[in-house]
């Protein structure tokens, strides 16, 4: 069974960064996208960024240039570099990773989540 270990967040004041790492343990085929989904208060669960074959990384508006996602190798770990942080950035932030046999970006594996609070 594969399983997501997250590690990293914690509080910060507005303008901070803070760093996110996910480890993919257990055996699987291969892995066709890492990413990160946020869940903020009140607020659905949102992709934020994700990363895919030929390391071809993807952001939401909100984050672009303040957030970097980047991995070791096509099994991992992956890392989320969040910098220039603001209070709406505030949330749980889950690492997720597809292991299908075909190319597709729906996350099938969750993390346990990191809390990531930018004090104001």
């Amino acid at each position: 069974q594969v399983q997501l270990v997250e590690s990293g967040g914690g509080s910060v004041e507005v303008g901070g960064s803070l760093r996110l790492s996910c480890v993919v343990s257990g055996r699987y085929f291969r892995i066709n996208m890492m990413g990160w989904y946020r869940q903020a208060p009140g607020k659905q669960r949102e992709m934020v960024a994700t990363i895919t074959t030929g390391d071809l990384a993807e952001y939401i508006d909100s984050v672009a240039g303040r957030f970097t996602v980047n991995r070791d190798n096509d099994k991992g770990p992956v890392y989320f570099q969040m910098d220039r942080l603001l209070p709406e950035y505030t949330g749980v932030y889950y690492c997720v990773v597809n292991l299908s046999p075909k190319m597709s970006m729906t996350p099938e594996v969750w993390g346990q989540g990191a809390q990531v609070t930018v004090d104001s």
